[in-house]
């Protein structure tokens, strides 16, 4: 009888020996997911440091906002709408953002729109690149017309 008790006790203890490990490693887990998905939103929402540095080259004038709504329209509006006011997405894409209004995830400098523009956004490239099909001229004059879209207060 006392080598079936400890059989039992031994037993017992190693099974709450596996309960407390797998515990421990689903806590790790449940951390480490934690973890990123902070890290992921505080990067998305400091934009891009190096590109904010970067000015626009190309003054805002009639010309250039001409060009920027013609390359807009052929590119852009599928995704953002003519007005620039987001599109509704679909069941294997996330709707685009609004351009007028003043939350842009990206960053909102001239600078990180046109990096946004020509690299597209990794890993998921809702937002696709552009830079091997358009100009870098003319992300520009896009840039400088989706900032004529922005809501006048």
């Amino acid at each position: 009888k006392r080598t079936i008790f400890l059989y039992i006790c031994d037993t017992l203890h190693l099974i709450s020996k596996e309960a407390a490990v797998r515990e421990s490693f689903l806590r790790t887990v449940v951390i480490g997911v934690l973890l990123a998905v902070v890290t992921s939103i505080v990067i998305m929402a400091q934009g891009n440091p190096e590109a904010a540095k970067v000015k626009n080259p190309v003054a805002v004038t009639p010309e250039s906002l001409a060009t920027g709504k013609q390359i807009y329209t052929r590119y852009c509006a599928t995704c953002h709408g003519t007005s620039g006011q987001g599109g509704s997405g679909s069941d294997i894409s996330p709707p685009a953002p609004n351009l007028t209004d003043e939350e842009w995830k990206r960053g909102s400098s001239d600078g990180e729109i046109f990096a946004v523009i020509k690299n597209g956004v990794q890993p998921d490239l809702f937002m696709e690149p552009w830079g091997d099909r358009i100009k870098d001229e003319d992300i520009w004059n896009v840039v400088n017309y989706v900032r004529s879209l922005a809501k006048k207060k």
